[in-house]
């Protein structure tokens, strides 16, 4: 089933960038790399997202707002404020758009070390470099599919990037277990997290949000803590920290 193949690894490759390069980098700065690689990792994302790219710029300012107003009415994403996952990914989806289109009002203190490649995002950021994706993920799955069920996971390879924010973010603060208590909802959706690159870990990540390991017991798993580990041994980035 090849195109239960290419749906899994455009998964990982995607959550990929967006936990590594979106978060942990963009939104968090729990490493440093330099100009080139940085570019590397823009262009990781706009061949992993494809039509469902998203600026690390606009995302670093609205996953920090999401921190600083955690389940309140100004957090840009929190199923606190709407009453089912697909809402929220519209919401969230409007509150991108106005940011990356300068529309939201932002304190330049949450502006501060965030990567920005404004000429790439023009091209890569336009409506019909996405259709053009739409038309090659279509052609992929005329390639692939053997069984017309198949084509029913059409629609979240088009979405995959957006898709991945609302699972992490509308599960993670609705149902899961907590290590640490809080002023917010915020949940570790799985014990051992296979499924989320270690973004599974919600509830860890709010209580120590600079922390590049998410993960906190014993039987807990953070593949993307793993992944920068082994990015910073071959000197592609620079970890912060190198343990929790």
């Amino acid at each position: 089933m090849a195109i239960i193949i290419f749906l899994i690894l455009h998964w990982y490759l995607s959550l990929f960038f967006q936990s590594v390069f979106h978060h942990r980098y963009a939104a968090h700065n729990m490493f440093t790399m330099n100009k080139f690689w940085e570019r590397v990792f823009y262009i990781g994302c706009f061949l992993t997202q494809g039509s469902s790219y998203i600026s690390a710029y606009a995302y670093g300012l609205m996953h920090r707002l999401h921190h600083v107003h955690t389940d309140k009415a100004e957090d840009p994403h929190s199923p606190h404020n709407d009453p089912n996952p697909f809402l929220m990914m519209w919401v969230t989806r409007n509150n991108y758009i106005d940011i990356h289109l300068g529309k939201t009002i932002i304190e330049n203190k949450y502006k501060k070390n965030l990567p920005e490649w404004e000429s790439f995002d023009k091209i890569a950021h336009n409506w019909s470099v996405r259709i053009i994706w739409i038309i090659v993920y279509i052609l992929i799955y005329a390639w692939l599919a053997t069984a017309w069920w198949q084509w029913l996971f059409l629609p979240i390879t088009i979405i995959m990037g957006s898709f991945q924010g609302m699972a992490i973010n509308w599960w993670a603060h609705k149902f899961g277990y907590e290590n640490f208590k809080m002023r917010n909802t915020s949940k570790n959706i799985l014990p051992f997290d296979f499924v989320f690159w270690g973004e599974a870990y919600h509830n860890n990540h709010h209580k120590h949000p600079t922390t590049p390991n998410n993960a906190i017991k014993w039987f807990e798993w953070d593949m993307g803590f793993q992944s920068m580990r082994f990015l910073h041994f071959l000197r592609i980035i620079q970890l912060k920290r190198l343990t929790t």
